[in-house]
């Protein structure tokens, strides 16, 4: 099926109307280099699992949980956390009001609450996360729906949809959740490396914190695309929750692996500026979600970042003359406009600000 007008199709059609229309291949400013495209392997979403990344119950004793907070942010920079406190029936009636927005609201209703196309990381429905050129960006095989939730006065909630009627309580009293639980673990990571235990919070300051409703629609062609590129997430924290179908992959160790969705959990991502503040012990997690031909995928991703004014460099006490700082202090203000210029693969804009500790 030919697709005219492709080069302005990005403003017109969303990729669930593109995956609805059947076509048998997709638009070429959704293939991705050959060099960033899932190999066989990493795209069969059944037959390759990343079982071993950590599963850390919340509820077992302190030193326990604060050993494997300490080798699961040095090794992998990602974990699942069980028993973490947030009430399951809220997870999944998210999940549900979320799915229903992208699969029950007609086009022209969704529409209305559409981000503003040329406007960085707006409010909104989308499809099309960085602002840049189409000769230069490759579009992800997805579709979003973009909350700004904290602080209080960025939450304004008639701008999400209202339809399920339920959708704007849930989303508030998520985002309360995901707050506290954000405060918990940053609190334990601190704690974990010898910290005093509000060092990470008091660097980081009042969360900014955005919560994306992603949505994957099946893909005629999931050996050309990915849902989501290859990046390292530029704010302190992320706490994910996804549905069963799986498709999000973690770089370890040069190797794409799986992330088995693991019921109840959420799955904790360490971002840029946590790296940073540790002086690189504990590692930013390289991501990236995988498209399948069959089901479509949900994942809600809620995201925790210092305010632009906040300046974030290396934490004092793990600093010494053995251990002097690996990264420059950056305002945040200037990262994350560095990281919607310039794009997010992999983890380049954190690499610019290595020093040079060899001489």
């Amino acid at each position: 099926m030919e697709l005219k007008g492709e080069s302005k199709m990005e403003d017109a059609v969303r990729v669930q109307t593109l995956s609805q229309m059947g076509i048998s291949e997709v638009p070429s400013q959704y293939i991705q280099p050959l060099e960033y495209r899932p190999k066989p392997e990493t795209n069969n979403i059944t037959g390759f699992s990343c079982k071993n990344v950590p599963v850390i119950d919340l509820s077992c004793e302190k030193e326990f949980v604060l050993a494997a907070i300490r080798a699961a942010c040095g090794e992998w920079g990602a974990f699942h956390v069980i028993n973490h406190g947030v009430p399951t029936k809220l997870m999944d009636d998210l999940r549900r009001v979320c799915l229903s927005f992208f699969n029950d609201v007609p086009m022209e209703e969704k529409l209305k609450y559409a981000s503003r196309p040329n406007s960085v990381a707006s409010e909104g429905y989308g499809s099309r996360m960085l602002v840049s050129s189409e000769n230069e960006t490759v579009l992800d095989w997805r579709d979003y729906f973009d909350h700004h939730t904290l602080p209080l006065s960025r939450r304004n909630s008639s701008s999400w949809p209202h339809f399920p009627p339920e959708y704007r309580a849930l989303m508030a009293g998520y985002s309360d959740e995901l707050k506290a639980l954000a405060q918990r673990l940053l609190a334990l990571m601190s704690k974990s490396l010898g910290l005093e235990a509000s060092c990470m919070e008091n660097m980081i300051g009042d969360f900014y914190q955005n919560i994306t409703a992603s949505y994957y629609p099946p893909c005629p062609r999931p050996d050309l695309t990915l849902g989501l590129q290859s990046h390292s997430d530029i704010g302190a924290i992320t706490l994910l929750i996804q549905d069963d179908v799986g498709g999000l992959q973690v770089l370890k160790d040069g190797e794409w692996l799986l992330v088995d969705p693991l019921p109840n959990a959420i799955l904790v991502l360490v971002a840029d500026q946590t790296e940073i503040i540790t002086n690189g012990k504990y590692k930013t997690c390289v991501h990236r979600a995988a498209t399948n031909a069959n089901r479509a995928r949900l994942s809600i991703a809620t995201f925790h970042d210092p305010a632009k004014t906040v300046r974030i460099s290396p934490a004092s006490d793990l600093l010494s003359q053995d251990s002097p700082p690996r990264y420059s202090p950056v305002v945040y203000g200037d990262y994350l406009s560095s990281w919607y210029s310039n794009g997010p693969e992999g983890k380049r804009n954190l690499d610019t600000l290595l020093l040079d500790i060899s001489k």
